[in-house]
């Protein structure tokens, strides 16, 4: 996802006069092997070379995002200080368990009028407050007083994104100038393959980009068990409603709207039918199907991981715990069936046949 949108952000950053047009992007530094079968410009010796040096001699993630073509003046930077140095708008797109370590190095490096976007799809849990914690708001308060950070959410499979399909996706930010609002809107819009809709409902934006991903889960059970579409439609639904019931419960002026964003709705349906949460999900149930699996649930969870994500993270099954602590702290289980019965099944070894008596409507939950 990170290479995807460096793909939007660096063609727009090009164009627009009130952008520079070299964009960094620090990368996590790997040793790779790369053949040189795909017409690139490299050794192709077959020796290990480092990531950052293959991504700006071929502009093309060779490890993540193989195939796509990245604009020239997308520059990847290994070190982190260096790619931060006097910036002016960060892009957030990692694990957001990584964030507390480089946090303190961004916040050194950056401009002191800086501001942030987090394409980061998580929770935090306050264990004072037991209350949930958006991951701007934890950007937020790590950078400088006044630093203000908002989040890009939508229906944004990288895959699709990068090979130019049409698709949306929500900007969610209320900065001081409202100028900023729309330069930085301008920055991800690039019509008429990704149309990007500001709103001002950060937690609104940000809390279902999150969730979705919990319910994401239950649809790869679902497709696990082989139930079909009718029963994932009744997934969605009431996914859906356990997202506004949550929402509304621990942040103030969500809006309704919000929900049928790209960021909402359309999100939910496609993490539910694509994405690597669906899919490790859905491994995971085909394991766990006749009581077949040895070891804890956790285990097989970073053992589908490691075989199935080329290296990137889970964050369905991350965020899933933090929403059950969340839930628990407060004796609100019962008011989530849906969200409940997910957790069971992923970290108590319910029996993912289960996941039907999950797909009910709590009494007085409403959109």
């Amino acid at each position: 996802w990170g290479s995807a949108i460096a793909k939007i952000v660096g063609t727009n950053c090009a164009r627009l006069p009130h952008c520079v047009s070299t964009v960094n992007m620090w990368v996590y530094e790997e040793l790779i092997t790369v053949d040189d079968d795909d017409g690139g410009t490299g050794s192709g010796s077959g020796e290990p070379q480092k990531l950052t040096d293959v991504i700006n001699t071929r502009h093309e993630n060779v490890k993540y995002l193989k195939g796509i073509r990245l604009p020239t003046n997308i520059v990847a930077v290994p070190d982190l200080a260096t790619a931060c140095r006097d910036a002016t708008l960060l892009i957030f797109v990692l694990p957001h368990q990584f964030l507390p370590k480089l946090l303190p190095i961004i916040r050194e490096s950056a401009h002191p009028n800086c501001r942030g976007i987090s394409l980061i799809k998580g929770l935090d849990f306050d264990s004072k407050t037991k209350h949930p914690v958006l991951i701007s708001q934890t950007i937020a308060e790590s950078m400088r007083p006044g630093f203000q950070c908002g989040v890009l959410m939508g229906a944004n499979v990288a895959n699709d994104v990068a090979a130019g399909q049409m698709c949306e996706s929500t900007l969610a930010c209320n900065f001081d100038a409202s100028t900023l609002n729309e330069q930085t809107r301008l920055i991800f819009d690039n019509p008429p393959t990704f149309r990007v809709q500001h709103v001002t409902d950060v937690a609104g934006a940000e809390a279902c980009g999150a969730l979705k991903n919990v319910i994401a889960l239950g649809a790869g059970f679902v497709d696990g068990l082989k139930l079909g579409s009718n029963t994932k439609a009744a997934l969605l639904r009431v996914g859906l409603l356990e997202m506004s019931k949550f929402c509304r419960l621990f942040f103030a002026r969500v809006r309704n709207e919000t929900f049928l964003q790209s960021c909402g709705m359309a999100d939910l349906i496609t993490t539910c039918f694509g994405g690597r949460n669906r899919k490790c999900a859905e491994a995971f149930a085909m394991e766990r199907q006749g009581g077949s699996v040895d070891g804890d649930c956790k285990s097989l969870w970073k053992e589908i991981e490691r075989r199935l994500l080329n290296g990137q993270k889970l964050q369905g099954t991350l965020t899933l715990l933090e929403v059950h602590e969340i839930l628990t702290t407060r004796n609100l289980n019962n008011e989530f069936p849906l969200m409940h019965t997910i957790y069971q099944i992923a970290f108590e070894g319910r029996p993912v046949e289960d996941i039907v008596q999950g797909i009910v409507v709590a009494p007085m939950s409403r959109l």
